[in-house]
């Protein structure tokens, strides 16, 4: 039992270190464009 606290734990680590990272390399800035992109394209203006 203890084995997967920790390993949930070391997973969600890993998984803030990856979001932490995408986001100083300026990842949030390219998804947030194509997800406007795509809503403009299901709303029919782009």
């Amino acid at each position: 039992m203890k084995s997967i606290k920790w390993s949930q734990l070391g997973l969600f680590c890993v998984g803030i270190i990856m979001f932490l990272y995408g986001i100083f390399r300026g990842e949030a800035a390219v998804v947030l464009s194509k997800a406007i992109k795509l809503c403009l394209e299901c709303v029919g203006i782009g």
